[in-house]
C-alpha cells in the first residue's frame, strides 16, 4: 500500500478506495491505473512500478476477493484504516518524534 501511494501520489482517502478491477487486467496488474480522487472528482492517471507491479501481485494473490472488492480491506472505516499505517510507518522509519 505504502508503494502505491508514493507511484500514484494519491490522498488516503482515494488510496483506501481502490478497487482491485483498478488494479488489474486479467491476471496481471495494469502498467498504469485510472482512479477518480474523491475530494475533486478529477481522474487520475498513474503509472505502477514493476517493483510495485510485483508486490500487488503477491498481495493480491494472498487477499484474494473478487474485482469489485477493495483491494485494500478494512474491518472499519478506510481512512481511520490508512490513518494508522501511516502513524506506523512514520514511526518504523524514526519521524514519529518530528512535530510536523
Amino acid at each position: 500500500m505504502f508503494d502505491l501511494a508514493i507511484d500514484s501520489k494519491l490522498r488516503g482517502c482515494a488510496l483506501v478506495k481502490i478497487r482491485i478491477r483498478d488494479l488489474v487486467a486479467g491476471p496481471e496488474i495494469r502498467t498504469r491505473a485510472l482512479v477518480v480522487q474523491q475530494k475533486t472528482g478529477c481522474p487520475v492517471q498513474f503509472e505502477i512500478t514493476s517493483d510495485v507491479r510485483a508486490s500487488l501481485l503477491v498481495w493480491l494473490e494472498r487477499r484474494r476477493g473478487t474485482i469489485e472488492d477493495y483491494a485494500f480491506p478494512s474491518r472499519i472505516d478506510h481512512a481511520r484504516q490508512y490513518a494508522r499505517l501511516v502513524d506506523e510507518w512514520m514511526t518504523a522509519i524514526g519521524l514519529r518524534d518530528l512535530n510536523v
